[in-house]
């Protein structure tokens, strides 16, 4: 029984110990991933990669160059800090003398170390060098860089989202960046209130285009979405520009537009703040109206007044508020360009205007470099 109580206890601190090491190496993985651990395991792992691409070019110089160095320089560059690059560096550095000590002047023959290959090595590791130095001064890591954009965009996308509509109503929105990026200087937020009975929608263009003005935009669309239903409709824009003031941006101006909508009897209200004028479409004339509502572009100067305008819905009606982008050019003016967004607009009548949204920003402004953006509201007939 004593043996088997001292070989129970062995087993049981074997298992301790390998727990032990699992969790410490999966903390360290994860520590890793998210760029808050070290980086030793990756510079273990380039660093054995070093001498054996320089055995394979001593044994097969032809198949493998002794430019196949560069291959550990470039994935460093991308996982490891400055100094644990440098390390490797050194690593990478002893291997191209040892490989032109065995293998001979480059003059005597192909599948030499030659002046280029030098070069060529050199010039990968000070690009590498310039990436580690960046990440480690914007504190991202390449791992995790691409995940937080991609997260950033998803946040604006939901952030952009319209809530569903009662019966008897249709919405629709598009929104294309500049030079096809995956941000935006437009965005749009948007809540029902007052029960339910309200749609409030801002719209909105900061100053700048596509990744410029990304930034800007996502840090608004977070304060305007926290804005909206909290204050009173005529309340939104003054606490905006309010916002907007207190940034101090350089170039921190926006312009907005603000539609308060009742659901049930169809009546609503524009605010703008230096935007373009929202389009209504009444179908009992078949014509568009130009509802254009008063006020300054917001963080241009503080105790600024917005004068609303009113409308009404009626079942056929449609009103559509979009960004300059989608009628100004420099082939044409605004006015043009709304006549020409009616127009093409005026062909998707017979459709009830479902999908519209998309294919008027593909036939008004498909190629134009600035964001789009076009919202759609009809009250079915």
């Amino acid at each position: 029984m004593g043996r088997r109580g001292v070989l129970d206890s062995y087993a049981a601190r074997m298992r301790r110990s390998a727990r032990r090491a699992r969790v410490a190496l999966r903390r360290s993985g994860v520590d890793y991933f998210r760029g808050d651990g070290s980086d030793w395991i990756a510079l273990a792992g380039l660093l054995l990669t070093v001498p054996a691409i320089v055995l394979g070019t001593l044994v097969n110089p032809v198949w493998c160059s002794p430019v196949a160095l560069v291959l550990p320089i470039v994935a460093g560059g991308l996982l490891l800090r400055p100094a644990s690059l440098l390390g490797l560096y050194a690593a990478a550095a002893g291997g191209l003398i040892v490989e032109s000590l065995v293998l001979g002047p480059y003059s005597e023959g192909p599948a030499r170390v030659t002046p280029g290959t030098v070069l060529v090595v050199a010039a990968c590791g000070l690009f590498g060098l310039l990436i580690a130095q960046f990440r480690a001064r914007v504190g991202v890591p390449w791992r995790r860089g691409g995940t937080m954009l991609f997260d950033l965009r998803e946040r604006i996308r939901v952030q952009s989202a319209l809530p569903r509509l009662p019966a008897g109503w249709h919405r629709e929105m598009a929104l294309r960046p500049a030079g096809g990026q995956s941000f935006s200087g437009d965005f749009v937020v948007a809540a029902r209130t007052n029960g339910g009975r309200t749609l409030e929608v801002v719209l909105t263009d900061v100053s700048g285009k596509g990744m410029d003005a990304g930034s800007r935009a996502l840090l608004l669309s977070g304060a305007f979405g926290g804005l909206l239903g909290s204050l009173p409709p005529h309340g939104f824009l003054p606490a905006a520009n309010g916002y907007l003031l207190r940034q101090d941006w350089d170039e921190g101006f926006a312009t907005s537009v603000h539609l308060v909508l009742d659901l049930e009897s169809g009546d609503y209200e524009l605010l703008s703040a230096g935007h373009l004028p929202a389009l209504q479409l009444h179908a009992g004339t078949g014509r568009w109206e130009e509802k254009a509502a008063e006020g300054p572009l917001l963080g241009v100067y503080d105790g600024a007044e917005f004068h609303p305008v009113k409308g009404a819905l009626r079942p056929g009606d449609v009103l559509m508020l979009f960004t300059d982008g989608l009628v100004e050019s420099a082939e044409r003016d605004i006015a043009e360009g709304i006549d020409r967004l009616t127009g093409e607009a005026d062909r998707h009548i017979g459709g009830g205007f479902e999908g519209a949204a998309w294919h008027l920003i593909e036939a008004c402004a498909k190629d134009v470099n600035d964001d789009r953006a076009l919202l759609l509201i009809s009250r079915k007939g």
